[in-house]
């Protein structure tokens, strides 16, 4: 019996091995996200690479070790008694990487715009009160004013543009806090 590392010089072997004994077809049990490099180093070189949901290969007594798991899953494949899980190919798993990996950092995003606003509010600068949103160009630059030390709420109020400026008595206003160095670490 051979055994394999994890790494993709290892699995690279692996598919080299497989392939020099005629092997069209390997299953492996679906575990996290596991399976995810040993399945995409071996589509390359092997007819099918089936995933197999675990769900379908247990209930069964007796199965306590890695190989005797393997030795069962193979004995199921072989006698057409488990199906293989739908993996799309590579372009559609890649499209939903990108997909999935976007809203992630929107998400992120907003958490961190929540982060930023709260501790605003903890500094008693109330921007939001007059700014539909606080990231906007003159926003992040106002609090990029405060990050470098400007705490002066009229210097930061003449900051502002576009429409905003019409807004700069209550920019002074809602600028006048206690926003400190400690605020600004926060904040950078």
């Amino acid at each position: 019996m051979s055994e394999f590392g994890s790494t993709t010089s290892q699995l690279l072997l692996l598919a080299d091995w497989l392939v020099e004994r005629g092997v069209t077809l390997v299953g492996m049990e679906a575990t996290g996200v596991y399976w995810k490099p040993v399945h995409w180093v071996l589509e390359d070189a092997i007819d099918q690479v089936w995933v197999i949901n675990a769900r379908h290969m247990r209930n069964v007594p007796g199965r306590k070790t890695d190989v005797a798991d393997a030795q069962w899953g193979a004995q199921l494949i072989e006698h057409g008694l488990v199906r293989a899980s739908f993996v799309p190919p590579r372009p559609t798993r890649e499209q939903r990487d990108l997909t999935r990996y976007r809203k992630s950092v929107i998400e992120e995003r907003g958490r961190e715009t929540q982060r930023l606003h709260k501790v605003l509010e903890d500094a008693g600068v109330k921007l939001s009160s007059v700014a539909s949103h606080v990231l906007t160009k003159s926003g992040r630059e106002m609090i990029d004013a405060l990050i470098a030390g400007q705490r002066d709420p009229a210097v930061l109020a003449e900051m502002a543009k576009g429409r905003m400026r019409a807004k700069i008595p209550e920019l002074t206003d809602a600028l006048a806090g206690r926003f400190n160095d400690h605020h600004a670490m926060l904040c950078r």
